[in-house]
């Protein structure tokens, strides 16, 4: 028996992990480590159940090619050798912009997906790149590089040291803090009450982390911006700002915020105006103070404007960059992301909608138009890499359709699912336990500076291939380099390009130096250790990878602390409040005004054990409180009649669910969980508990025009029983 030290990749809560292996290789026990800094030993079920996943029966082993509707097993160099032909075959005829690419959820959670995903797009030099990040977090980016010229200074809620913390479309006991990596949460919001302070929720459902809070408020879904701007306004109508922050455009602030009073946010969203002018006063009286908001204020029509008031009104309360209020985590890796340079955008444009490019992206809403729509520029090939858009993506029927239409498709994932069924080959990486494991990204938003690194805990076998290699093939593929090409020379480019940068940047410690000699200080046993290594040796702590691997349990960095001046790099050199692009949506807002108000609103659902799609397929995380129905208040099931079934419709699609009443929902307002409605692969547990997909009744033709995020929150629908409406 032997005992690796992991964190959990499955979630932004990155928990430490102690896992017992058998002489097999077999998982007999997971556990939370204890001696773990950061995570204390917490564990949730997912963490629990990670030997299953890894296990899986129905993940794949070896590449698969399909011929007609049969799949093949055939060697990697067969493989890679299909995939050279697909892509090297459609550059040819139609040019780089017809091949796409697209990075799924998973690839921020692998060492591979964070560092090769640069390298293969600009190998494949195509304009076509897509990332679950549109359909998840790019408001928050927007909305930061717009503030603070950083798309990546994402400042998250000093949870362990706030007096009060108001929480807008989230739920953090579930999702452990998405982009607020805070593992243990329910201990962190009791130790928050624990000693005085209060935690005020907002949302459209009793949330497990509303049923916690001191107040919680229902909100009508998509309103959120109209609560926030309700909050501005009072904060600066009854001068109760106290901003402590270089800024600039305040007065333009107080201008274009003085219509949106409380009044007009109880009528917008539902809550009382006193209740909104309460809050403000509560933000503004509390010694310190945060405002968090995540999934119910991204994925909605004004997500970049919600994301934007969040972080204004974090600085009009004198909480941003302080200790207790929001502030910004200090990576022990250098963050190469991070460029020094003002936030752009809009540097092209997609081909058939003319949605503006957000950093190096287009919005996952529009691929099928590129992929339908004949023309030059047309998408005809495309690299998937951990992504199921069959049920991920808005409208997510239309995206399967559109699949099938491609001149190839190739897909880096464990499972034939919904999605990679239509793909032309498929490259399994290897198991959870065969990869080693360090979290470049969520290291930037946890709410204590910590670093960790999990090496594999278990070898390849002869017949597998690290995510590294497959990724770095794909990248020599795309560079015209052909498949037989020595992967190697990516991670060796890579290197070159760290060290050249650094030697070359005026006050480094290494200005000056020769190139040769620092690459021979580096180490590690692959090439993503030494990325690794080389970005912890000019990291700012001055770590290495042997030093990480000396400490597997973690290494605690000290609490958060003020960095705002070093991250700001906005064109004027403080925090722009009142950036355009920002500004001009407000012409959008206000149109919103005078809209009616649908009748029912469907909102998401956050699971604890579940994660989008790709963990149904674990006995011991589906059943019990973890299925797929449809959450309606009584009062609406007795307004519509509805039965055991209800037909959902909206302008996209309608389905047929299990109803379960429940008054956590508020009236007018339906929940259905994310990521389900599985058919059509070989995930047998998941097939068994299918569900449906709530992604067949929201539209991509909706988007939050800054970011170009899809719409999840607030999709308008109509609810009738199923019995009468037998044949739809």
């Amino acid at each position: 028996m032997t005992t690796a030290h992991r964190t959990c990749p499955i979630c932004d809560a990155v928990c430490g992990l102690q896992i017992d292996l058998d002489p097999t290789g077999r998982v007999t026990k997971v556990r939370g480590d204890a001696e773990d800094p950061f995570t204390k030993g917490y564990i949730c079920p997912k963490g629990a159940s990670l030997g299953r996943l890894d296990e899986d029966p129905d993940r794949l082993r070896h590449p698969m090619v399909r011929d007609g509707d049969e799949w093949r097993e055939v060697s990697w160099d067969e493989a890679f050798a299909a995939v050279e032909r697909g892509i090297t075959g459609v550059i040819e005829e139609h040019g780089r912009d017809a091949v796409a690419v697209y990075f799924g959820n998973p690839t921020y959670h692998t060492m591979a997906g964070f560092l090769y995903r640069v390298p293969l797009i600009q190998s494949l030099a195509s304009k076509n790149v897509y990332s679950s990040g549109t359909i998840d977090h790019m408001p928050k980016h927007v909305a930061c590089g717009h503030l603070y010229g950083d798309p990546f200074a994402i400042a998250v809620p000093d949870v362990d040291r706030t007096d009060y913390l108001l929480v807008v479309g989230a739920n953090p006991m579930e999702s452990h803090g998405s982009l607020f990596c805070a593992p243990n949460m329910p201990a962190r919001l009791r130790a928050l009450r624990e000693r005085g302070g209060k935690l005020v929720v907002v949302d459209p459902r009793r949330t497990r982390t509303a049923e916690t809070a001191d107040e919680h408020l229902f909100v009508r879904p998509g309103t959120d911006p109209f609560l926030l701007l309700g909050i501005v306004h009072t904060l600066l109508a009854d001068d109760l700002a106290a901003v402590t922050l270089d800024v600039d455009g305040l007065d333009e602030l107080r201008a274009l915020t003085a219509e949106f009073s409380p009044e007009v946010a109880e009528r917008m969203c539902g809550v009382p105006a006193a209740d909104v002018a309460r809050l403000a006063r509560e933000l503004a009286e509390a010694p310190t103070a945060a405002v968090y908001s995540r999934m119910g204020g991204s994925v909605v029509e004004f997500g970049t404007i919600t994301q934007w008031l969040v972080d204004v009104i974090n600085i009009l309360t004198g909480n941003l960059d302080r200790p207790g209020g929001t502030m910004f985590t200090r990576t022990a890796a250098l963050e190469v992301f991070r460029t020094g340079q003002p936030f752009e955008w809009d540097r092209w444009r997609s081909r058939v909608k003319g949605f503006p490019e957000v950093l190096g992206e287009l919005p996952t809403a529009t691929l099928p138009d590129e992929i339908e729509t004949p023309g030059d520029g047309q998408v005809r090939a495309l690299i998937n890499v951990a992504a199921n858009q069959v049920v991920a993506a808005p409208n997510g029927p239309r995206f399967g359709r559109a699949f099938q239409s491609l001149d190839f498709m190739v897909c880096v994932d464990p499972y034939l699912n919904e999605t990679t069924r239509h793909a032309d080959v498929i490259l399994p990486p290897p198991r959870i336990l065969q990869m080693s494991h360090y979290d470049f990204l969520m290291q930037i938003v946890m709410v204590r500076n910590y670093t960790r690194y999990s090496p594999a805990a278990l070898p390849l076998e002869p017949d597998q291939r690290s995510e590294a290699e497959i990724l770095a093939r794909l990248t020599l593929i795309a560079a015209g380099a052909g498949a037989a090409a020595d992967p190697s020379g990516v991670d060796e480019m890579f290197i070159g390009q760290l060290l050249t940068g650094a030697t070359q940047m005026p006050g480094s410690p290494v200005e000056g130096m020769d190139v040769a000699a620092l690459r021979a200080t580096i180490e590690g046993d692959d090439g993503t250790e030494q990325i690794l290594d080389t970005l912890l040796k000019f990291g700012p702590y001055g770590l290495s990878l042997a030093k990480l691997k000396e400490k597997p349990n973690g290494i605690d960095l000290g609490p958060l602390e003020p960095r705002l001046k070093e991250l700001l790099c906005t064109p004027s050199g403080k925090v722009e409040l009142t950036p355009e692009p920002i500004v001009a949506d407000f012409d959008r807002l206000r149109a919103r005004l005078a809209a009616p108000t649908p009748d029912v609103l469907l909102i998401g659902r956050r699971q604890l054990r579940s994660n989008n799609s790709w963990l149904h397929n674990v006995p011991s995380l589906v059943g019990g409180s973890n299925r797929c129905t449809l959450h309606v208040n009584p009062a609406d099931v007795a307004r519509f009649g509805l039965g055991e079934q209800a037909v959902v419709r909206s302008a996209a699609g309608e389905v047929v669910v299990d109803v379960e009443p429940t008054d956590v929902i508020m009236p007018g307002v339906v929940s259905l969980p994310h990521g389900w409605g599985h058919e059509g692969g070989r995930q047998r547990v998941a097939a068994q508990h299918a569900g449906v997909n709530a992604n067949a009744l929201t539209d991509e033709l909706v988007v939050d025009v800054p970011s170009g995020n899809a719409v999840f929150n607030g999709v308008p629908v109509t609810i009738h029983p199923h019995d009468r409406n037998l044949s739809g």
